[in-house]
This record gives structure tokens, sequence and C-alpha cells, in this order.
């Protein structure tokens, strides 16, 4: 399945032209009925076809869904999804490393990391077209509040900053989630110099769905970088507690959207961004220039 911008594709001559994708996936395995070992077989075999199918579509960076190999489990709280975690060293990355290398693809690939024994995080492996792993980014910002957002009982806040990599393609950073609700991590990816921000997600209607088209294009206009937000698909059982709606995104520089997917389906969102477009921004929106960060202290002074 594809979604892909027919009217982006053309390429202008001599510019820094990316063609960037989106996977958004339903999870169609309940743990009522199948071993978690087994979702996570399915959820990663779908991915490889979808992949491949990204590949046809000579996408060159890629990236995958929030905890990509399974359901978003989060909406229960129960020891038995930390079996579901791996190292960064372990054979969900190995394998994407060499799907990275076999298409020359830059592949970002959020997984549920345990780096050691009773330590998780909600991770985001960035690996280079060559298969290299560039590093992680572990999300930030970690929400724990109805109605089945319980991911402190998952995860540990991030200690990796907010890093950005430079691939093959392009400078590239990773904002997962609820973190897209705080617009300083965002910021600081700017400031590094990201080109493009990729934000895997799991939202659901009628929460924040208003926010959806709202927030991540507001990150691209005051940073002035691309941004590819993602949400998967569909109703998750057994809990059902709301719809996965899809419409994963590209936006520009400008807040304007470039492509946008199809709510309830499983699809391959690609577009071609324009990097050159950036520079064009900031030369009439001079936001970096005239920031002003000694006026910002209260910001990270405590509050009751």
């Amino acid at each position: 399945m594809k979604n892909s911008n027919d009217k982006n594709s053309v390429k202008k001559a001599g510019a820094r032209v990316v063609r960037a994708g989106l996977i958004q996936a339903s999870c169609d395995w309940s743990p009522e009925n199948h071993s978690l070992s087994e979702i996570k077989k399915r959820m990663i075999d779908k991915h490889v076809k979808l992949i491949e199918e990204a590949a046809r579509q000579k996408v060159q960076v890629l990236c995958l869904q929030e905890i990509f190999y399974g359901p978003y489990f989060c909406c229960e709280q129960d020891t038995r999804w930390y079996d579901t975690a791996e190292r960064v060293e372990g054979p969900t990355v190995q394998l994407m490393r060499k799907l990275a290398k076999k298409h020359g693809m830059v592949l970002v690939v959020p997984i549920y990391e345990t780096p050691q024994t009773g330590t998780y995080y909600n991770t985001a492996v960035v690996i280079d077209a060559d298969g290299e792993v560039l590093g992680i980014y572990r999300k930030n910002h970690i929400p724990h509040c109805p109605p089945g957002f319980w991911e402190k009982f998952y995860f540990k806040p991030g200690n990796m900053g907010y890093p950005v990599f430079q691939t093959r393609y392009g400078k590239v950073g990773v904002y997962i989630c609820y973190d897209r609700h705080f617009p300083d991590g965002a910021r600081i990816l700017g400031l590094k110099g990201a080109e493009i921000v990729f934000n895997p997600s799991a939202t659901v209607a009628g929460l924040s769905e208003y926010l959806w088209k709202l927030e991540q294009p507001a990150h691209a206009v005051a940073n002035q970088y691309f941004v590819g937000a993602i949400n998967r698909v569909g109703w998750e059982k057994p809990w059902k507690f709301g719809e996965f709606y899809g419409q994963s995104y590209f936006c520009d520089p400008r807040g304007q959207m470039i492509v946008v997917g199809p709510r309830l389906k499983d699809a391959v969102i690609a577009a071609d961004l324009d990097l050159d477009q950036i520079l064009e921004v900031r030369k009439v929106w001079q936001f970096f220039r005239d920031r002003r960060p000694e006026t910002y202290k209260e910001l990270v002074e405590p509050w009751p």
C-alpha cells in the first residue's frame, strides 16, 4: 500500500532533495489469542514488507511508528510487556541494519529498549544507509494519565538529551509522541541543525486529534525544518480504549502539509523534501538571529 506525493516528486535541478517516508500500520493480533513473541514476529514481518514497499518508492530516509513491533501496550500496566524489550544490539536492530544496508536507506527504528536488567526506555535507533548505528534518542517526556497512557510504568525518562544525527542524506532529529507537546526540545533540535525531525506517535481520536495537525506544523514553523509525524492505525484488542487514526504526514518549514496519509489503512507515506527550502525560509524569518536566550532564565527555574 502506498500514499506518495506525486505532485511533490519532481526534483529541482541542483536542489538538495531527499525522498523521505513514514510507515503507519495496525497491530491486528491480540495478546488474548497470541503470545507476545508471536505478535512481535508478525509485526516485524509486516514492517519488513512495508520497508520493501518504501524501497520500491525510492525512499531514502524512513521512520517507523512508536514501538513498531507490537501494540500500544501502555493502556494496561502489566510486567509481561517487559519481556518484549531488547537491547540496541538485539535481533530487531540487527535485522534493520541489514535492511538499511540492502536498500541504501536511513532507518529510524523505535523500539522498547532495555540497556540493562530492569531498566527500560522508549527509544528510537537511527541507522545510516550503510547499516551503521549512528546513535539513539530516548523519549524524554513520559506521560502517565487516563484514559490509558500509563507510560511511567514502562519507561524511564530519556537521558540522552536531544541529539541530531548526520546521515547520508541529511541531518535527522527524533521527538517521540508525547514529546511533541513540549516546544523546548523541538527548539534544541533546530539549534543543533536538524533538517528533518521525525515524531513517531500513538495517539487516539477524541483526545488530541485536534492537536495532531496543529502542534507539529507549529514546531516546523518555529524552528524552520521539515517534520514527519507518524500515528498508528485502528482499534487494538483487547483494550479498544481509542482509535488510532493514522493520518501520518510531512510538513515543510512554513508549516504547510506536503502529504497526509489515510486514516484507517496501513501505508507508506512518501514525499520529496527540498532541504534548500530551510535556508529560503530562514532568509525571511530570522527567528534564530532574533532569539533572546539571556531573557529565558525563568524557563529552567523551579516552579511549584
